[in-house]
């Protein structure tokens, strides 16, 4: 009876895995068959994209791949665009596409802003947080950008060395500074303290630990990054075959003791999260009034309850405390690499800066850097050149097709544009390769800005872009007047793995204060 079971389920795995993708791919009832694969046996299965996901940069494999053909296809029901004039059609505001099976897989009980599919529900939530994101909310929450800023450049003071002198490369015990880490620890500091109102101590500290919290109460310490980084790979690394997602979940659990590690990890990331909300929400309870991200999905600005249940409002505090972290943390990173790597850039951003700042001014004003044009154009640069959220966020077509380009694509088809793919069309982004922060000046710059999608575009398009930007630019302009930094060598050029977003490993500085005439 057994071996009668098992060969039943082994036939069944057979053809339900292998006979029927086949037959489908020949039979051709969506006509996907007429675009190029992206990878051999793409039109077959899912698992040659996820086998991609595993080996690190798949978005560069992906545009060499594109090099060819602007429309492959990387999945037996997906395909891949880099043809910039798709844009409108996948992510533009009259779009029928709608978020693609990716998002649902790897929500919570809640969704929340960004993972949501239905888009009236889109709408409610968007609704409700705009407020909070609002480009006037902006001047009410600056001093909490520039508090948590004092906090990393008083870190800095004290990790300074001697002047590096010429010709020579930094002694490794002069290294004294992991910019890559402090920029997680400012970022998660700022929003926790813009949307929460927390002081999470990692600036004063140095250190990333932190309370997370299980469902019945239970707290223990445990590493930010370290669980963030879990949360972010585990999930990329097997999502991308859907039928298959929550079986290879469960069997990698078993098989594997590194994933297994971290899927705990990434249970310890939730805890982080519920944590934050249930401290927020005690002193709410209390009475506290406090102009926060919080406060505003606790209620509008006349004080009418919006009503939004809990596993809601901590899915919400979620994506604020992931996306509102991890990917400004990466600009931030990205730009202060790039203005190193290329010290004429450097040379004409100081030069705006020292123009418009104090010679003793230790935290730049907003209102005095968030109107320089060619701060900005160095930050937009660093976002074209390495934007953090790389991967082409997939959107499925609606259930009556959609056309895409010159083709009308079929119904419930999962298509995509990797921001990375699009930002290296030498089409538009001419010497792609080259960091070229004055390509975003005058009317060349706005002749490409519909082509610039680091935070997507259209109504799904991020909406706390305006805070990154706001953090970006006080800390740069702070950063780079304040300081010399000095890379391990000139030619100090590490691979970075790609994950949810484009994650770079440490970056080792020598730093010490710069003379200003």
């Amino acid at each position: 009876m057994y071996v009668l079971v098992l060969g039943a389920l082994t036939l069944f795995a057979l053809v339900y895995y292998l006979v029927v993708p086949v037959i489908t791919y020949f039979y051709d009832p969506k006509n996907l068959r007429k675009f190029p694969n992206a990878y051999v046996l793409s039109g077959v299965s899912d698992l040659p994209f996820l086998y991609e996901a595993n080996k690190g940069f798949r978005s560069r494999t992906l545009f060499e791949a594109h090099t060819k053909h602007p429309v492959l296809r990387i999945g037996p029901n997906a395909l891949s665009y880099s043809d910039p004039q798709a844009i409108k059609d996948i992510y533009g505001h009259g779009t029928g596409c709608i978020k693609d099976r990716f998002y649902s897989e790897t929500s919570g009980s809640h969704s929340h802003l960004a993972d949501v599919v239905d888009k009236q529900d889109h709408s409610r939530k968007r609704k409700i947080l705009s407020s909070a994101y609002a480009l006037k909310n902006l001047e009410d929450w600056e001093f909490k950008v520039a508090e948590v800023s004092g906090k990393l450049i008083k870190a800095f003071d004290a990790r300074c060395t001697d002047p590096l002198p010429p010709n020579q490369l930094p002694r490794k015990e002069h290294l004294t500074v992991d910019y890559r880490n402090w920029t997680v620890l400012f970022t998660a500091a700022a929003i926790a303290s813009i949307g929460l109102s927390e002081d999470l101590g990692f600036l004063d500290e140095g250190s990333d630990k932190v309370k997370s919290e299980k469902k019945d109460g239970t707290v223990k310490e445990v590493s930010f990054r370290e669980c963030h980084a879990a949360t972010g790979r585990v999930s990329y690394q097997l999502v991308w075959a859907y039928d298959w997602f929550k079986t290879f979940s469960r069997v990698s659990k078993m098989v594997s003791s590194n994933y297994d590690r971290m899927w705990k990890l990434d249970d310890d990331w939730n805890g982080i999260i519920y944590n934050r909300a249930t401290t927020r929400l005690k002193r709410y309870l209390a009475g506290e009034t406090l102009d926060d991200f919080f406060g505003a999905m606790m209620q509008d600005k006349s004080g009418s309850p919006h009503n939004m249940e809990w596993g809601e409002i901590v899915a919400e505090i979620s994506i604020m405390m992931n996306a509102g972290h991890d990917t400004t943390a990466i600009s931030l990173r990205n730009t202060l690499f790039f203005l190193l790597k290329n010290p004429k850039c450097m040379k004409q951003v100081r030069e705006e800066l020292d123009d418009v700042m104090d010679e003793d001014e230790v935290i730049a004003p907003y209102a005095k850097v968030k109107n320089l044009p060619y701060l900005r154009a160095c930050i937009d640069e660093s976002l074209r050149m390495l934007p953090p959220v790389i991967f082409g966020l997939p959107r499925r077509t609606p259930a009556q097709g959609a056309p895409i380009l010159d083709d009308y694509i079929a119904g419930d088809t999962s298509v995509s544009m990797s921001a990375y793919v699009v930002h290296h069309q030498e089409t538009i982004f001419r010497d792609h390769d080259a960091y070229k922060p004055e390509r975003w000046l005058g009317d060349e710059g706005k002749a490409l800005q519909p082509f610039f999608v680091p935070f997507s575009t259209g109504a799904r398009g991020c909406i706390g872009r305006n805070i990154s930007y706001l953090e970006q630019t006080v800390l740069l302009a702070s950063l780079v007047h304040r300081f010399e930094f000095a890379l391990p060598s000139p030619d100090w050029d590490p691979p970075i793995p790609e994950t949810t977003n484009l994650s770079p490993g440490p970056m080792p500085l020598k730093i010490w204060r710069r003379e200003l005439d």
